[in-house]
């Protein structure tokens, strides 16, 4: 039973067969345990060289450098072991070391031990000067070639991921062989010393037991030179006969394996099919191997008979191909002819799911997902953009689809927002967006342009002026990061309306568990999910962060005890976050610039409030409203040639009121009250609307 459960887990029984192996070189074996070893080792090297035979690509034997070594450990125990038999019993006759080694020695020696020598000394030349130093410099070389192609391999299945020649699930298969192959090849180079190693420890252990042998026979058992030479070197000999011989298996296997390449198909694909894949070449052989028969007349028969079966292949297997070839087109035709199960209808639900965020490329911009400059992959930048959003404003940005349309231009990009356009612009892939920010004409050859994001007068400059733009102290900008800037400023301008309530749950649940108490206490008992969606929209809607919300969510709970009003929630949850606004507000000089709003205005736009409650709205006269609007605009505008970017101060009640005019014709224009105002922050004056 406990024989049955060792067998039944794997890595139990491989770690019991390392440490046999680790006690065979330490502790003295009998003959019939070593006869049974050296059996096992000659099947395993055997079953070795059949399995790289018959495998389809050399990543299906993956674990070929652990076997290697293994195999390795195994034949050097071995050896171990029959030199303690030798050296012991080596005096009482040819089988001191067990009938396997009695056995080689005999049927290789022929009973002579000079031949046995002979013999031995041609096969460990083999293998350590033919195979084993070329399976190492192949296995060398292709791991190095490998390494050095995995960018461009790489590159290749992002490219055919973007073009959605392969979906995900491809994509990540093909990434992992990539890493598997680089992995695997590395391992065969370093594993490849194994069988070098093996070879020359073989010849060395071969070389001490046959001069030990001599010295323990003649000096121990009173052998005579010669007699003991012949015993001893019979035995050491057929010793290593029967480690070399599944050492030279091993080797031709590793041979195979690193030399299949990067091709697929078993063996008999790979070397016969493609040996005789020419009929030419097979009828030249044939008539070169006639010739020298004619010449050597009696001699040259065996050329005749295997020019003659050259010939007949040539004959032969094109007409078996072809017939092979007709039958798979007759079968593609029957197949083609054959009625077709109908294929299965797409449920109609797959229509109506929509891309929350979408990016069309041309096809002249598509070498930008697959920019090999360091930081220039759009990818890459979208990847460091979800994150600086998520910290920054405590908003997730979902997942960004990127796809071709062949539909748009060439140089032409879109963004969309729940499929609706929301950005379009043009640019260059191969050159630079450059603008001065001092406003001055660029002084550089170059195509005139306007900047997509913000609509600043700019250039598009080849990139090898891009040492001389900076020189001049000119804003020099990659394609890449125009596209993102630009995706950037749409996602901020509609934040609200990608938070979702599924995204206003996920937040919810993400949170601290030392918050999740208050979260039960607010949500559902104060407000509903829904409701808490809408104060987070209108916080997000003035790009202010979420990411503190605990804050929000006991501004809510402080809210709720006198109004239900989402926006009077809304203004007092801003309140609370007095300090966040303030410093988001605060220029490089330390203060908040103000533009407060006159006595007159304050109560122009108080005693236009009507309504109460939910309903409570502004209905001011629209005479007096275009007055307001010009004269917001003309103040702005002023100071914004002076370099002076001020906040509009308002009184509370009226604050929303007076933003929902203020967006429309300056939505970068910050609206703040009295109450947003942090007791501790900084405040400087620089007028009156």
């Amino acid at each position: 039973m406990a024989a049955k459960a060792i067998m039944s887990r794997g890595d139990v029984a491989l770690a019991l067969g390392i440490v046999t192996i680790i006690v065979m070189m330490i502790i003295p074996m009998n003959k019939i345990l070593l006869d049974l070893f050296l059996a096992a080792s000659v099947t395993f090297s055997v079953m070795i060289l059949m399995t790289t035979m018959f495998i389809q690509r050399p990543l299906d034997f993956s674990s070929f450098p652990s076997i290697l070594l293994i195999s390795t450990l195994l034949r050097l125990a071995l050896n171990l072991s029959s030199t303690r038999l030798i050296l012991t019993d080596g005096h009482n006759g040819t089988d001191a070391a067990g009938h396997v080694i009695e056995a080689f020695a005999s049927f290789v020696m022929a009973g002579d031990f000079l031949i046995g020598v002979v013999v031995f000394s041609i096969l460990t030349m083999v293998n350590f000067v033919v195979i084993t130093k070329g399976s190492g410099r192949i296995a060398e070389v292709a791991a190095r070639f490998t390494l050095d192609a995995m960018p461009g391999k790489q590159m290749a299945i992002d490219a055919d991921l973007s073009a959605g020649m392969i979906d995900e699930d491809e994509a990540r298969r093909r990434r992992k062989d990539l890493e598997e192959e680089s992995k695997f090849f590395g391992a065969m180079d370093g594993a490849s010393k194994f069988v070098r190693g093996d070879a020359v420890a073989g010849l060395i252990i071969t070389v001490i037991n046959v001069v030990g042998g001599i010295a323990v026979g003649y000096l121990r058992h009173g052998l005579g030179a010669l007699d003991a030479a012949d015993i001893y070197v019979k035995l050491t000999i057929g010793d290593g006969l029967v480690s070399q011989v599944p050492a030279l298996i091993v080797s031709i296997a590793a041979g195979m394996l690193v030399s299949k390449g990067g091709g697929s198909g078993s063996a008999d694909q790979a070397v016969i099919g493609q040996l005789t894949a020419s009929p030419t070449a097979l009828w030249m052989t044939s008539g070169m191997l006639g010739s020298v028969g004619l010449f050597l007349g009696l001699s040259g028969i065996p050329f005749v008979l295997l020019g003659a079966a050259a010939g007949a292949a040539a004959h032969y297997l094109p007409r078996q191909r072809a017939r092979k070839e007709a039958e798979a087109v007759a079968s593609e035709a029957r197949q083609i002819a054959a009625p077709t199960a109908p294929v299965a209808e797409e449920p109609i639900a797959t229509a109506l799911s929509i891309d929350l965020l979408r990016l069309e490329l041309g096809y002249a911009l598509l070498s930008l997902i697959n920019s090999e400059q360091p930081g220039a992959r759009m990818t890459d930048q979208i990847k460091g953009l979800r994150r600086q959003l998520a910290s920054e404003i405590g908003f997730v940005m979902p997942s960004v689809r990127i796809q071709d349309n062949l539909q748009l231009p060439p140089n032409t990009y879109v963004i969309r927002i729940k499929e609706i356009e929301a950005g379009r612009g043009d640019i260059r892939p191969t050159m630079l967006l450059v603008m001065d920010p001092r406003g001055e004409p660029i002084g550089l050859p170059g195509e005139q342009t306007t900047e997509p994001t913000f609509g600043l007068p700019a250039m598009w400059v080849d990139a090898t002026y891009r040492e001389e733009a900076l020189f001049k102290g000119l804003t020099v900008v990659d394609p890449s990061t125009v596209v993102v800037t630009h995706l950037t400023e749409v996602i901020k301008d509609n934040m609200a309306e990608m938070l979702s309530y599924a995204e206003t749950q996920k937040l919810l649940d993400e949170l601290d568990r030392a918050h999740q108490k208050l979260v039960a206490d607010v949500v559902p008992a104060q407000i509903t999910i829904s409701g808490l969606q809408r104060v987070l929209q209108n916080l997000l809607a003035e790009r202010i962060s979420v990411r503190d919300l605990p804050t929000i969510l006991e501004g809510v709970s402080e809210a709720c005890g006198f109004t239900r009003n989402i926006t009077n929630i809304t203004e007092h949850v801003r309140g609370r976050l007095a300090r966040q606004i303030s410093d988001a507000n605060t220029n490089e000089a330390g203060v908040i610039p103000l533009l407060p709003l006159s006595p007159e205005w304050e109560q122009a736009f108080a005693e236009a409030l009507v309504g109460e409650s939910e309903e409570r709205q502004l209905s001011m006269a629209p005479t007096q409203l275009q007055q307001f609007i010009t004269t917001v605009r003309q103040t702005f505008e002023r100071h914004a040639m002076m370099g002076e970017t001020p906040v509009l101060l308002t009184s509370p009640g009226i604050r929303p009121y007076v933003r929902s005019i203020v967006e429309r014709f300056r939505p970068a224009t910050v609206v703040m009250s009295q109450n947003e105002i942090h007791s501790k922050a900084r405040i400087r004056t620089l007028g009156q609307i």
